[in-house]
């Protein structure tokens, strides 16, 4: 979704504001009939061709979100999301926002991308990763602990980080974060926001 912003931002606001009027009509009480709604909206929009051809990716990936995960899938959240990301400067936006955007892309490209819990950090029984593998994983302890209630970075984030590091830089970078080694361990690194007005 990042080789067209303006033509995915259209597609975003558009479902949104068809949702917004299906909520003013009374035809969605509950998210299961917001997911169900969105669903119908986007697949009439892939058969009808309303938007440019190039769309028909994101409108396919939405459309698998909404049909495998059904209410999970928060349709409403990833249009909401892709609608601010392509209306607005990126850097603007808070850390933590900027951070789930580049994390989005990584999803998109195809990257591993997980949240681990304590267990799955360290001892026995942590996760094994595949160097060569492109993922990000996170400790969700640190990530809960990482960012104040206005999406400000409290404190480094350890991150464990395998394959296409020189990628994921480009892409942290444009978002105004940085990756720093950590200790010992190749694939520990700390996410760094950078200072405010500035790039990583």
């Amino acid at each position: 979704m990042e080789n067209n912003n303006a033509a995915v931002e259209h597609l975003a606001w558009c479902a949104l504001v068809a949702l917004h009027l299906a909520r003013l009509d009374g035809l969605t009480a509950s998210p299961a009939q917001e997911n169900l709604f969105l669903t119908r909206w986007l697949a009439s929009a892939e058969k009808q061709r309303r938007f440019r051809k190039e769309l028909a990716n994101d409108i396919r990936w939405l459309l698998k979100e909404g049909r495998e995960k059904g209410v999970r899938a928060d349709l409403p959240a990833k249009l909401d999301y892709l609608w601010r990301a392509g209306s607005s400067d990126l850097l603007a936006q808070n850390d933590l926002f900027r951070l789930q955007h580049t994390l989005n892309t990584l999803k998109l490209a195809g990257w591993i991308y997980m949240v681990l819990s304590e267990s799955e950090w360290s001892g026995r029984r942590a996760l094994k990763l595949n160097p060569s593998v492109s993922g990000l994983y996170l400790n969700k302890n640190a990530l809960d602990a990482g960012f104040d209630e206005h999406g400000g970075q409290r404190r480094p984030l350890p991150a464990r980080i395998t394959g296409n590091i020189a990628a994921l830089d480009r892409l942290l970078q444009r978002a105004g974060w940085r990756r720093e080694p950590a200790g010992n361990d190749p694939l520990l690194h700390h996410l760094l926001a950078a200072a405010p007005g500035s790039r990583a």
